[in-house]
């Protein structure tokens, strides 16, 4: 009892307060910017420009002219994590059993107790254990590649490099430390306890569950889409993600520049512009009035082309008319030297005169008669009955000429 009394009188050490509340302040640090990476990398789940997007972000782009940004900017902040982390892992380091007894007398304690929250610290040493050798190769790789973070880099990082092993372990070691830990932080130091603290205790375990599900799920199914983007690239592994959006708002001061010069330019080059203008009008008055002039003369051409139409095709009509005529000549001349034979009666030797006939019969010398069938000198004695018929039709062939060349007259007269 006396050896307590001067025990309670030595001045106790604050150095183990200040190192829990240091590990409590860097678990709190690194627990919330795990949180807001996860959403961060989610952004893949909405594309690959959203994604594309937030990486630029980071970079501080919207602060480069050139739109590239400062990858610098992602060193110093992978950096500052980094030390963290770093300090985070050796604060508790402390508490972990140091040798395998006191490993074994803390899993006997364990299975004695079968108490929620010491299991739960069980855990997250672990996944803490894991971490430090996961997380470290992670962090290294960002530190020395700040400007390699976009959709395809990343994706050859999980597929080319062979790194999806590694990102798959370090996924699950984080959100089950990051969750188990700030739920450990609300209980160890009271936060929103409330009036009632068992309430308050089983509160926060169901949010801490429901937060270990989501962000498991939406840390895996991004998981997934970077495998699938690095299959697909596989055949370009190492080209960078092109868009072409930045490529236009990098040209826009530029752009800017130059239609503040053109403006400046314009306004000085005004009345140049309007003597220039005067002569374009003119121009064009002179080019309308030529192309009036131009379809006048193609009216008055086509006019004079359908006056020379008729003509055209009244020529053709006038020549068969007189082709008509020619051949109606033709077939005229026998039927005249026919009927210039006919007038010539030989009988034998003598030409029987026309006045000699008398009562139709034709009068012929005493000593020889001749039948008017009978054939003399090689010529055979015409018939008048012969004679008139084909002076009928003659005459009937005179009518039927006369009566077409009237026809055709009449068509052409009409066209």
């Amino acid at each position: 009892m006396e050896s307590l009394m001067v025990n309670d009188k030595i001045k106790k050490s604050r150095v183990p307060a200040r190192l829990d509340l240091a590990q409590s302040g860097t678990g709190l640090v690194l627990g919330l910017f795990m949180w807001v990476h996860m959403l961060l990398v989610a952004s893949i789940l909405l594309g690959k420009g959203s994604f594309n997007f937030v990486a630029d972000f980071m970079e501080l782009s919207f602060l480069s002219k050139t739109g590239e940004g400062y990858p610098s900017a992602v060193f110093f902040a992978v950096l500052v994590v980094f030390t963290l982390f770093i300090i985070h892992a050796a604060l508790g380091m402390r508490k972990l059993p140091i040798s395998w007894k006191q490993h074994s007398l803390l899993r006997s304690q364990m299975g004695m107790l079968q108490h929620e929250d010491t299991n739960l610290w069980y855990i997250q040493a672990i996944t803490g254990f894991a971490m430090f050798f996961l997380g470290s190769i992670h962090l290294y790789v960002m530190l020395t590649h700040p400007g390699q973070i976009d959709p395809y880099l990343s994706a050859d990082r999980f597929v080319f490099q062979n790194m999806w092993p590694l990102y798959l372990m370090l996924l699950i070691a984080v959100e089950l430390h990051g969750t188990i830990g700030l739920y450990r932080l609300c209980m160890k130091w009271g936060w929103f306890a409330g009036k009632d603290a068992r309430k308050s205790r089983a509160t926060l375990k169901l949010l801490k569950k429901r937060l270990t599900v989501f962000s498991l799920a939406v840390g895996l199914m991004a998981f997934a889409v970077f495998v699938i983007i690095g299959i697909s690239h596989m055949d370009h592994a190492g080209e960078p993600y092109h868009v072409i959006t930045p490529t236009i708002e990098q040209t826009a001061p530029v752009q800017e520049t130059a239609d503040k010069e053109q403006s400046a330019s314009v306004e000085e080059s005004a009345p140049v512009a309007k003597d220039s203008a005067d002569e374009a009008a003119c121009v064009e008055e002179s080019a309308k009035v030529s192309a009036n002039e131009a379809a006048d003369v193609e009216e008055s051409a086509k006019a004079s082309a359908n006056e020379a139409a008729p003509a055209e095709q009244a020529a053709p009509d006038s020549d068969d008319v007189q082709a008509k005529e020619a051949v109606h000549e033709e077939r005229a001349e026998p039927s005249n030297e026919a009927s210039a034979n006919e007038e010539e009666v030989v009988a034998g030797e003598e030409i029987v005169d026309e006045g000699e006939i008398v009562d139709g019969e034709e009068i012929v010398d005493e000593d020889e008669i001749v039948d008017k069938e009978e054939i003399v000198d090689g010529e055979e004695i015409v018939d008048e009955d012969e004679i008139v018929d084909e002076d009928e039709t003659a005459s009937e062939e005179e009518a039927v000429h006369d009566e077409e060349s009237t026809d055709d007259e009449k068509q052409v007269h009409e066209e």
